[in-house]
């Protein structure tokens, strides 16, 4: 399945975070040896001098570069400067130096927020610059959806093979549950567990509820980027995602009836609802390399609530 990795030196940035383990992890499992991870403690990646290290210490064949700075809507309202420069100062540099160092294969994770904010459903990737996306995370979707202008780029002057997917929102185990950066599945799981736990008569909840999203689970995003590197070739962006899409009205709800909270829902309709709709059309992925999305949502949000219960107390749950 991923054998043309196997014996190759690959550089994971990012490979300490929530997705790059599991990265990581697969990549193990498929073969692969020479497996390199800059942390950020020791390489800098949004400074020259610390890309440049880490390539040479890593001396990889393959980068896959998922290092990047992300929150929720919350923590994207309050730093668009810093989440556009420093995403797009890290992959710009990255790839550069990646070209100069003959870097074999180059795979950009990018996001679906680089989507117009009004997209036909599903998403398909000829869609991606018909418009403007959502206000709230522009500034981090156009830093990655740079990645992917400057890997066609250096492909078509260079030869350069980069490729570039673009996963869906991504939950499971071992995700940030910080409520100053978590995403949506997190926060609303953290929320809803201190809620049962504590009592509460209700849960305060942003937005509306009608805003529509999807979610990939975080092993079978891992399977998917190393599906891509072993396998996908060209310049086009591939989306990876399950196909499906839920409402965050319907999300809460589900995750209230697992936790076993029945309190009432308090919904904040001052508050953001963000992209109004959001679902991938995963054909590309499936016909390019093979990749379809296993775990059910349901399974996948009982995966993750255990975890969350299981280690909610600990200094760092990560």
């Amino acid at each position: 399945m991923t054998g043309a990795l196997a014996g190759r030196r690959v550089m994971v940035t990012g490979g300490g975070g929530f997705l790059g383990r599991v990265v990581v992890d697969r990549l193990g499992r498929a073969g692969v040896t020479g497996i390199f991870v800059p942390r950020s403690r020791d390489y800098d990646l949004r400074e020259r001098s610390g890309v440049d290290r880490a390539l040479a210490d890593g001396r990889p064949e393959v980068v896959i570069h998922l290092a990047a700075v992300v929150g929720g809507i919350g923590a994207n309202r309050e730093n668009p400067g810093r989440f556009f420069y420093e995403n797009a100062i890290m992959g710009i540099q990255l790839m550069e130096a990646s070209r100069l160092a003959g870097v074999a294969k180059f795979v950009t994770v990018g996001t679906v927020c680089a989507y117009p904010k009004f997209t036909p459903v599903p998403f398909s990737e000829d869609a991606l610059w018909d418009g403007y996306p959502e206000e709230t995370n522009a500034p981090y979707g156009l830093a990655k959806k740079m990645l992917l202008v400057q890997g066609q780029a250096y492909r078509e002057q260079y030869g350069f093979n980069a490729i570039y997917v673009l996963p869906v929102n991504l939950y499971g185990p071992g995700d940030n549950f910080d409520p100053a950066s978590s995403h949506v599945i997190p926060a609303l799981i953290r929320k809803i567990v201190d809620a049962h736990d504590r009592g509460d008569p209700t849960v305060p909840v942003w937005g509306t509820g009608s805003a529509s999203r999807e979610f990939l689970y975080v092993d079978d995003a891992a399977r998917g980027v190393v599906l891509a590197a072993a396998r996908l070739e060209g310049p086009e962006p591939v989306n990876l995602g399950v196909g499906q899409e839920t409402t965050i009205r319907a999300l809460v709800e589900q995750i209230c009836a697992i936790v076993g909270y029945q309190g009432s829902l308090e919904w904040d309709a001052t508050k953001p609802d963000g992209q109004p709709r959001r679902a991938l059309d995963t054909s590309r992925a499936r016909e390019s390399f093979g990749f379809t999305a296993r775990m059910s949502f349901d399974d996948g949000l009982r995966h993750t609530i255990d975890w969350w219960r299981a280690h909610q107390h600990d200094p760092d749950p990560r």
